[in-house]
Parts: C-alpha cells; structure tokens; sequence
C-alpha cells in the first residue's frame, strides 16, 4: 500500500489542525501531500488559530502561511493510503468545489482511511458519504451530519470517534486522539 497521504486543506484552515497531523504524519515517513483547490505545491494557504476567549463561539486570530506540497489538479486518489481533511473556515467553501467532492467520494468508494476534523465533516456532508456512519464534529456542524443521515456523536473535544474507515474529531484538543485512530486505521504500528 502506498506511504502516501493526502491532506486537503484550503485559507484559514485551522492551524493546529493542519499543522499537528502533517508533521505527526511526515513524521512517520509518510509523504503528505497537503493539496488546496486551485493553488499548487509551493503556494500557500492562510491558517486561523480558533480559541475560546469568553464570547459564545471561538474567536478567529491569524495564524502561519502553510506551504502546500502537491497540486491540486495533480491528484489522483489511486495514488493514496488515506485521505485527511482539515478543519476551521476552509470546509465550508472548499466542499463547493466539485474535483474536492469526486475524491472524497473515490476514498469512500475504496474503503479507505479518512480523518476529518472541526468542519472538516461539512466537506463529507456535501460529498455524501455520511450516511449510516457515526461521527463528531465542532458542535455547530452537528445538524450537518444529522441531515446527510449520519449520526452525530458529542465527545469531548480531546477525543475521536472511529466508525469504519472514518475517524472524526471534533477540534484541535482531539489532535493527538484523531491522528492516532487515523494512523491504526493506515495499518501502522507505534512500538515505545
């Protein structure tokens, strides 16, 4: 099976929830390939730190420059062991994206790993691939889920939920739980 990774992201994703799993995945030595719809390696993408300061939703400061490292036109989901989508502003609008629907829906169609964190699952929603699956999501996308005909799990934010292929996540505290799931789910194995 291919080491290699697919992470779609797109401006003001999330920064740790883009950041933590292509380092911890590059880490292994996979090769993450984080894609962007029309932009190609090199070009940048906007991250967004979201944080919790009192108000009754996150607050949005400004994150890094995430540099891409594969072209989106390029991608051929054959050519990957698992799909990673990230979270913040970026699924609400890269889920428009026809070419961005298509591979969700191949990695679903062969049964293959994919992670989805925050509103990350918005992308899944608008692909349609949710239905019958359990999963989590940042609260607010919920609804989203529940209508795709999914099911929605509420966990706490340092946790995972793994239905199948999928692995969910409902915001950045759940780095460490989603990039786990996700890297058993792969077939990998970490000895201490």
């Amino acid at each position: 099976m291919s080491k290699k990774i697919l992470l779609l992201c797109g401006d003001y994703t999330e920064d740790y929830e883009t950041m933590v799993p292509f380092q911890a995945l590059s880490m292994l030595g996979y090769q993450v390939d984080a894609v962007c719809p029309d932009k190609k390696a090199g070009d940048t993408v906007a991250t967004a730190v979201h944080d919790f300061l009192g108000a009754q939703t996150y607050t949005e400061l400004q994150g890094h420059r995430f540099a891409l490292t594969a072209d989106f036109a390029a991608v051929d989901p054959a050519d990957y062991a698992g799909l990673f989508i990230t979270g913040g502003r970026a699924p609400e609008y890269i889920r428009l994206n026809p070419r961005v629907i298509e591979i969700v829906q191949a990695f679903f169609a062969d049964n293959k790993p994919v992670a989805a964190i925050c509103h990350g699952p918005q992308v899944l929603t608008a692909a349609g691939v949710l239905k019958g699956y359990k999963a989590t999501a940042y609260p607010a996308v919920g609804p989203d889920i529940t209508v795709a005909g999914g099911t929605y799990v509420e966990v706490p934010a340092d946790q995972a939920v793994v239905d199948r292929n999928l692995v969910t996540a409902p915001a950045w505290p759940g780095d460490t739980a989603i990039c786990r799931a996700f890297i058993e789910l792969l077939g990998a194995k970490i000895e201490i």
